[in-house]
């Protein structure tokens, strides 16, 4: 028995458009002689489709699609979609062969964690499926399902001799080897191989990294599909157990984290139709980083970067920029903002009057470089892609209707730490980050020598306080236990608090980490718990 896992990149509500991908790939199978395709988890509408869940006339286009998959011969379909029985709905696969279907699975287990808001939509399956195929009994399971010892448990009583597993896993670090880890420990549960197939490509803040692979009985990766690109994985199964197959070379983490913002702003830009995308170029790292994503994402052709220089912007910021626009090739503008601030500032000069100078006069800076963005924005049709790290989303260290104005986030998940990483990282690949933008000290550059640091702890140190504070819920008491100063602590923990407003505004962004400033991350603005 061959079995194809359709490792595919869909398009959320473009049922038609998956249907005809299915289709396609299902044809490249048949070819290659396997008897089963297996999809990811809601292939047939993509992950996910949220409140269209809610919407009777959503699953009568699925059982259209449902309805021309089912006229294919000459191979098994094994399909995910979601269905709807009487007042229920269900997160489900439908196994399909030669104008038959031969049964449907109900997921069982339904995550309400982190991203994932299945409660909202699904009711939780409460049965098995296996069905046979050349004599080999196939058990179907649906993601969160292989990640507890029930669901596979009742698939090896019901009489499986393999599991195919349909997911659609998002990515953050060091994902795929958290998923072999966990595939394991069902395959030595049930003495059963196990087929894992995932989705691919970017939908909103999440990164589908695809990655699909098969266990065989003694836990041994037998197939590995590649990361982030789409694959037809074909599985051999000699009536005992898989037997070798491909295997990719998966990227290293800091790689993979780069392909998973590449796919991000590719997706989100390519799936909701803007012709390109445009950033606010300052000569500083993080916005470096992101012009560079954004040219890897959709090419030079498409990006457009713009340098917006004030009195406080330093000559080799504008070098720097210069320089690195000239190495990748993107359309390039200057726009000189300080006859803008000081038209802003002389009429605003009777209302300020008699008050101190302070970060006001700093944000209006900011809040005109928004504007002039958001202007070419509307003019040109590209998309503003703001240039906000995870440090500063975490500490307020961003102004609302300036550098956080824009249409998705690239950084809004990667940690300063981490933006230093992935800029070396992406020069060993090709040198198009100038080296002094990566080692100069941070600078807003909104008045004379300022610096990142003058007003916040060592990024070292604020990013392991976030990362403890905001990834795994460490208490404060915790973390100054760990051996971080009080000060520093009680300042990251205080700032966190009190800017809860300014992320609930910020764009949607890139999800890299477990736990991101997005659907996993749901804290009142208003609230007095300390």
């Amino acid at each position: 028995m061959r079995i194809a896992l359709a490792q595919f990149n869909p398009v959320v509500g473009d049922i038609a458009g998956n249907t005809q991908k299915i289709l396609a790939l299902a044809h490249q199978a048949i070819a290659q002689g396997a008897d089963i395709l297996v999809t990811p988890e809601l292939a047939l509408t993509g992950y996910s489709p949220e409140d269209l869940l809610l919407r009777d006339h959503f699953y009568r286009a699925i059982a259209a699609g449902l309805d021309e998959l089912e006229q294919l011969d000459g191979i098994t379909l094994v399909i995910g979609h979601p269905a709807k029985l009487g007042n229920e709905r269900f997160n489900a696969a439908t196994v399909l062969r030669d104008g038959h279907r031969l049964g449907q699975y109900h997921k069982m287990l339904l995550p309400n964690n982190e991203v994932f808001d299945e409660c909202r939509y699904f009711t939780p399956g409460a049965a098995p499926l296996v069905f046979e195929q050349n004599g080999v009994q196939v058990g179907v399971l649906i993601c969160e399902d292989v990640w507890s010892i029930e669901p596979a448990a009742e698939a090896a009583d019901a009489g499986a001799d393999v599991i195919v597993s349909l997911n659609a896993s998002p990515f953050h670090r060091n994902k795929i080897e958290t998923r072999h880890e966990m595939l394991r420990y069902r395959v030595q549960e049930t003495g059963l191989p196990i087929a894992y197939v995932n989705l691919t490509g970017g939908q909103d803040e999440l990164v589908f990294d695809g990655g699909s692979f098969a266990l065989n009985k003694q836990g041994e990766l037998v197939a590995q599909a590649a990361a982030y690109d789409d694959e037809l994985l074909l599985l051999d199964y000699d009536g005992h157990d898989f037997t070798a197959a491909r295997q990719a070379t998966l990227p290293g983490e800091l790689e993979s984290v780069y392909r998973a913002l590449v796919v991000g702003v590719r997706d989100y830009i390519g799936k909701s139709g803007f012709p390109g995308a445009l950033l606010g170029l300052s000569g500083g790292i993080d916005s470096a980083l992101t012009l560079a994503i954004a040219v890897d994402a959709l090419g030079a052709d498409r990006v457009h970067a713009v340098m917006m220089p004030s009195r406080y912007t330093a000559d080799i910021s504008v070098d720097d920029s210069r320089d690195m626009v000239q190495r990748v090739g993107v359309k390039y503008d200057e726009i000189e903002i300080w006859p803008m601030y000081e038209s802003f500032m002389a009429a605003l000069a009777p209302s300020f009057d008699g008050l101190a100078m302070d970060t006001t006069e700093e944000n209006l800076q900011a809040r005109i470089r928004g504007t002039l963005l958001m202007a070419l924005s509307n003019k040109t049709g590209k998309l503003v892609l703001t240039t906000g790290n995870k440090s500063e989303m975490t500490t307020g260290y961003c102004t609302l209707y300036g550098d956080m104005a824009g249409g998705f986030a690239v950084l809004k998940d990667v940690a300063k730490t981490l933006v230093f990483e992935l800029c070396r990282w992406r020069n060993t690949v090709g040198d198009i980050i100038p080296e002094r933008i990566i080692t100069r000290p941070p600078s807003a550059e909104l008045r004379p020598d300022q610096k990142d640091q003058d007003s916040l702890p060592p990024y070292e140190v604020l990013d392991a306080i976030m990362a403890r504070y905001v990834e795994h819920n460490m208490s404060a008491a915790e973390i100054i236990r760990d051996g971080f100063a009080e000060a520093d602590v009680n300042k990251v923990v205080r700032l966190l608090k009190i800017n809860e407003y300014k992320r609930r505004q910020a764009p949607v962004g890139p999800r890299i980490t477990h736990r991101g400033f997005g659907k996993d991350w749901r804290y009142p603005i208003t609230n007095r718990f300390s």
